[in-house]
């Protein structure tokens, strides 16, 4: 009893240090709030280490957020954040950092419990966030916790652990499953390359759904064990888990039928969900040197897949045996992609691809793909960073809408990889060489020559995060090359992506270029030309039915739930086409790794059920254009005379001037 009234007494002392210098940051003048916010960090630090600290300080976090504690920092624009960074910043931060994460999700918390009204972000959006940290994390409140998690959160684990508990415990853990569940089929749906935080969730969720931990409910296990068994039992020679080492010797002695059995699981499997097992890259391995007749089941090809095995089989099974291994068994699903595209009936692409396994790293491409190594894991030894970016380079090519831009500014970039995945392979088997072998990637504007190399002693660049192997290397480059493209625009007065994205993606961009802004004012500038020159552009019932030829580079102007301007951002245009119900959509490449959205007023993006190919967005026809502000087209194609109709023109001015277009 003693103890007790000790520990609430200490924790009325620092709630009351804590009201003290909320009370202090609030008297502070807005611009110096943030430098002197360290005073209610080490108080919120010290009561939130105690326990029943977490729900104290929530009861004051409308106070605290009142009072400016977020301030000048990151944590400001609520509506930015990124649930991967935030599981991160509680695993890896220090104490400053850290606190302001706690008590970021507590405004979160405090907006799903209608304590603090959602001005910023959503009620649904709390909800989803909280669950994505709280699936990322989940075995930090269960106390299984690795010796570098251990190191690294040090005097503060029990602090997270109490923090992370009370979120739980507020959101339910019975939500935060089903919510968590139909996310990652969301997720996967859309085949991103880089799924790392995917399978970890998928981890958390099956130890603790088959733990019997309190408030684990048999209910919230729908559609989890189809996820589950795709990366720990896609077979039945692997169904219980038995281990890579059991299950490699295991397959040694099974019969014929039983290995075409297991072939076709594994095939069955992979496409199914979009994850491939560890024990797939052990079979496949296994079966190219002793039973190559069943490669077409394991990977699950068509018989045009089937077509291109037979002509280009040296190279595969070469390709198999150099970058499939247990921890990039991901490529597999790469490898059935590449081959299922016929990319490899591009002449310049086998010999690059026979290149690319022998290329020699240089010191600078090494250093960055040894930083995607998962910063937390205990065992350092795996693939080396030449195996990890040839698989990264089967994944690109296999699946070029499945680049993602990571948690980085690097929409552009991010879109030109893909642009020239689909476009144009070998070219991008060039820049990757350029990039990993020699450290410098050249590049052409208006004739003159760029060399990244030089670009990047003036301009050295931000470290990249969840980025795919390829995006880690030819990034940093592909960057200072735009950005120089950029500057060599200043002062002509338009866009500069009236030149650039010619220049810096490829001879198939089109010359011609629409924008519905004025440049120097920011203001909408002649919105009905700029709609009915996409339409004659585009509009297959406008146009005389011409389809897209190659994948052409758009901006948009991104809204949030509201309908609120966040900002321009970079997309591709793949097509237009009508959808099952007959609607005319534009499917497009979104690069910001999630393309399933809500851009407010209505306009919800679609990446899966309107006849969207894995990794496109999608959305009818005036929808698109209400959000579009940036686009290329030939003008040799582009249809004389077209009249749109006055109502479709409304609504669309409509839904322009009700979301970015309010005040311009």
């Amino acid at each position: 009893m003693t103890d007790s009234n000790d520990e609430q007494q200490k924790l009325k002392l620092r709630l009351e240090r804590l009201d003290q210098a909320c009370h202090r940051l609030a008297q502070t003048s807005s611009f110096a709030k943030f430098t002197h916010s360290s005073e209610v960090i080490e108080a919120a630090r010290r009561a939130l280490n105690d326990p029943g600290g977490a729900a104290a300080v929530y009861q004051r976090i409308g106070e605290l957020t009142d009072a400016g504690i977020f301030s000048g920092s990151d944590w400001e624009t609520p509506e930015i954040l990124q649930p991967e960074m935030a599981a991160n910043t509680l695993k890896l931060s220090s104490d400053h950092t850290l606190i302001l994460e706690c008590l970021s999700e507590l405004r979160l918390l405090a907006i799903l419990e209608g304590e603090l009204p959602a001005e910023r972000i959503s009620v649904q959006e709390a909800k989803n966030f909280l669950a994505r940290v709280l699936a990322l994390n989940i075995h930090l409140i269960f106390g299984e916790t690795g010796e570098a998690e251990r190191v690294r959160l040090g005097r503060n684990i029990e602090l997270v652990r109490h923090h992370q508990s009370f979120i739980l415990e507020r959101v339910g853990f019975d939500a935060v499953v089903e919510e968590l569940i139909t996310e990652i089929w969301r997720i996967l749906q859309q085949r991103p390359i880089q799924i790392e935080h995917v399978k970890l969730m998928i981890t958390n969720v099956a130890v603790y759904l088959n733990s019997d931990h309190p408030g684990v409910p048999i209910a919230s296990t729908r559609g989890a064990e189809r996820l589950i068994s795709a990366l720990y039992g896609p077979t039945r020679g692997c169904h219980e888990d038995p281990g890579l080492d059991v299950f490699a010797e295991r397959i040694t002695s099974m019969d014929e039928q039983t290995l075409r059995n297991e072939a076709l699981g594994f095939g069955r499997s992979m496409h199914d969900t979009g994850l491939v097992s560890p024990y797939h890259a052990i079979f496949l391995r296994y079966i190219t040197d002793h039973h190559p007749d069943l490669i077409p089941a394991t990977l699950g090809l068509s018989s045009t897949g089937v077509e291109v095995l037979g002509c280009f089989s040296e190279l595969i099974h070469r390709l198999i045996r150099e970058a499939v291994w247990p921890q990039t068994a991901q490529s597999i699903l790469g490898l059935a992609g590449l081959i299922e595209r016929g990319v490899l009936y591009n002449s310049p692409v086998p010999p690059s691809l026979w290149r690319q396994i022998h290329l020699e790293l240089c010191p600078a491409a090494q250093q960055r793909l040894n930083q995607l190594a998962n910063p937390l894991a205990d065992d350092a030894t795996g693939p080396t960073a030449r195996v990890r970016l040839l698989a990264g380079v089967i994944n690109i090519l296999g699946h070029p809408l499945g680049v993602g831009q990571g948690n980085n500014p690097t929409c552009q970039s991010a879109r030109a990889l893909s642009m020239w995945s689909t476009n144009d392979p070998d070219y991008l088997l060039q820049v990757i060489a350029w990039a990993a072998r020699d450290n410098d990637v050249i590049s052409h504007f208006e004739g003159r020559e760029l060399s990244s190399a030089k670009l990047l002693e003036a301009h050295q660049p931000d470290e990249l995060t969840d980025v795919d192997p390829v995006s880690a290397v030819a990034v940093p480059h592909l960057d200072v090359i735009y950005m120089e493209m950029g500057r060599r625009c200043i002062g002509r007065g338009e866009d500069p992506h009236r030149w650039v994205n010619m220049e810096f993606h490829g001879w198939w961009v089109g010359r011609g270029f629409a924008i519905a802004v004025d440049v120097a004012s920011g203001n909408l500038h002649d919105l009905e030309g700029f709609v009915r020159r996409f339409y004659a552009c585009y509009h297959p019932l406008y146009n005389g039915n011409n389809p897209v030829i190659h994948s052409q580079p758009a901006g948009i102007a991104v809204t949030d739930a509201s309908g609120r301007f966040v900002g321009w951002h970079a997309i591709s245009i793949e097509r237009v086409s009508l959808d099952p119900e007959g609607v005319t959509r534009v499917y497009f490449f979104n690069p910001n790794n999630d393309s399933t959205q809500d851009w407010g007023n209505g306009v919800l993006v679609s990446t899966e059920g309107c006849g969207e190919y894995h990794g496109e967005s999608s959305l009818p026809f005036e929808e698109f254009v209400s959000r579009l502000y940036i686009f290329h087209f030939d003008p040799r194609d582009e249809a004389p005379g077209i009249v749109v109709a006055d109502d479709a023109m409304a609504r669309i001015r409509a839904m322009v001037e009700g979301s970015w277009g309010a005040g311009r």
